[in-house]
């Protein structure tokens, strides 16, 4: 592979005093060795289950659904305004970390609020991880849970002309993937797609996947580890479905709205611009934010930098503007 040698755009003053504040407690790469050790989730940053009730405002359950044929059951979170009257929008929620790490809680706070603020229903996913499950078990698992909860969507409480898949990192690609096989499968109908700084392509080949080394949140090694356990020896090879990385698709027709979002100084950036792109020279729709100096992840590790409560706020109006009837 060619190497690109390339500079980044500076990084927002309050982005870059976060990450010097951070320091070694977040990694900035990550190899195969320290697997084990991201999984080792400090129990200080768990979402205890007080935290979803959000004070009595929601509502929340673990449920067993079954997952794709002869592979094991999923869980699902699901968690509702209290005292909703049904039926509510839905988000489908595929977690971040890498394809490495994470669970159906990692990174929901933001999620919670539209349930308390929007009243949506949503519903998270527990999907395997790699390596020790490679593809195509994650995004199997996951369009699995998607097609349970569009067939029982009226017992959860959701309106299924109203339902949205949302991710972000590698569930931002997972939600994408998860587009492509409710078209491609004839799957639940969905009303929009919202990728957030998504891990769409495993050929990590674009200017911005060469530009963090030893900087940020998530660096090119990160990436290629990422990847190569989803994936092992097929990373950036022929034999790579659309389904694993969904940059690998042709053809961007016939998809949901994609509201896509991703930061400017982030190996994910030229990928999300890319896939844009092509939805547009689809004929599809796709709502597009590249938040200047911002880092992978800097709206959930630095929630109250400028840059990261505009881009909360527009993601918010965003998911209203698709959810809308």
């Amino acid at each position: 592979m060619k190497t690109i040698r390339t500079v980044h755009p500076p990084i927002d003053p309050e982005v870059a005093a976060g990450l010097a504040l951070l320091g070694k407690g977040a990694p900035t790469t990550i190899t195969a060795d320290d697997i084990k050790k991201l999984r080792e989730t400090n129990p200080e940053y768990l979402i205890s289950d007080e935290q979803l009730r959000r004070g009595g405002a929601i509502e929340f359950e673990e449920i067993t659904v079954p997952g794709p044929p002869n592979a094991p059951d999923i869980s699902l979170l699901v968690c509702r305004p209290s005292g909703a009257m049904a039926p509510n929008a839905g988000i489908y929620v595929t977690h971040g970390g890498g394809m490495i790490g994470g669970d159906n809680r990692a990174g929901i706070d933001n999620f919670l609020d539209w349930v308390v603020e929007l009243g949506v229903v949503l519903v998270s996913v527990e999907y395997r991880l790699a390596p020790e499950h490679p593809d195509p078990a994650p995004v199997e698992d996951c369009y699995a849970g998607l097609v349970w909860t569009g067939e029982h969507a009226e017992e959860l409480g959701i309106d299924p002309a109203r339902l949205l898949v949302v991710g972000g990192s590698a569930g931002g690609g997972l939600a994408a993937a998860m587009a492509l096989m409710a078209r491609d499968r004839g799957g639940p109908p969905l009303i929009g797609q919202l990728l957030m700084c998504p891990m769409l392509d495993d050929r990590n080949e674009t200017p911005s996947s060469h530009m963090l080394d030893g900087e940020g949140i998530w660096d090119r090694t990160s990436n290629l580890t990422g990847w190569t356990a989803l994936l092992g020896d097929r990373r950036g090879g022929p034999d790579v479905s659309s389904y694993a990385a969904p940059a690998r698709e042709r053809n961007l027709a016939g998809l949901p709205p994609a509201f896509i979002d991703v930061g400017e100084v982030e190996v994910f950036r030229d990928e999300a611009v890319d896939y844009a792109t092509r939805i547009w020279q689809a004929g599809g729709s796709a709502e597009l934010h590249i938040w200047p100096g911002a880092v992978h992840g800097f709206d959930q590790i630095f929630p109250q930098a400028a840059v990261s409560q505009v881009s909360i706020s527009t993601r918010t109006d965003g998911v209203r503007r698709l959810l809308s009837p």
